[in-house]
């Protein structure tokens, strides 16, 4: 089983690139079958921007620009999509928010049917979120962050699409010295990934 494992930090050495790299190489060790790809949207340049030619593809006057194209296809060659984030005011950071806005496109991801009914189009990806963050789980469940971060992630974007969630996972309390246990349980997800791609 082929995993694609997308991080967006802008910084190589920071611990969000060690979690995703953690994950790829357990999901790896889990199995001689198993394949990673990990796509750093910050190092590669992906340009975030929804722009004239992504709204032109979405009224479907237009085909895909070539990045987007690129980017279905490696989502297509994959069948685990998992995303390794910092948590920027509750969500993704923009540079991954805008990857979805330009590559989770109509016609791809999902269509709208002439009966108003929305065809989900990615129903056989596997979707697992891993989002690192500051705060502590009690403050996150105080303010109901969590559960707003799942209805709009979870829900709002891959439910939409058909993907399946199969995991959702907050690494908190990274600025204060939990970094070695956010890095185990990122080896506990990745071995997770890597025994289900297996069996």
């Amino acid at each position: 089983m082929h995993s694609l494992i997308v991080v967006a930090h802008p910084e190589p050495g920071s611990l969000t690139h060690a979690v995703a790299n953690r994950i790829g190489d357990l999901i790896l060790s889990a199995s001689n079958g198993n394949t990673v790809e990990i796509a750093d949207l910050a190092a590669e340049g992906f340009d975030p921007r929804f722009n004239q030619a992504d709204n032109a593809l979405f009224r479907m006057t237009a085909p895909p620009p070539a990045d987007v194209v690129a980017e279905h296809a490696r989502i297509d060659r994959a069948d685990k999509l998992v995303l390794v984030y910092p948590l920027y005011w509750w969500s993704f950071p923009a540079l991954l928010k805008g990857w979805i806005d330009r590559v989770f496109t109509q016609g791809w991801a999902y269509a709208d049917g002439a009966d108003g009914k929305v065809e989900k189009k990615l129903q056989r990806l596997q979707v697992h979120l891993v989002g690192l963050g500051g705060a502590d789980a009690s403050m996150i469940e105080r303010r109901g962050y969590g559960a707003a971060m799942k209805t709009q992630i979870d829900m709002g974007i891959f439910d939409y699409c058909g993907a399946r969630v199969q995991s959702s996972t907050l690494l908190l309390e990274s600025d204060s010295g939990n970094a070695d246990a956010n890095l185990r349980t990122a080896g506990d997800i990745g071995r997770t990934i890597g025994t289900s791609a297996a069996a």
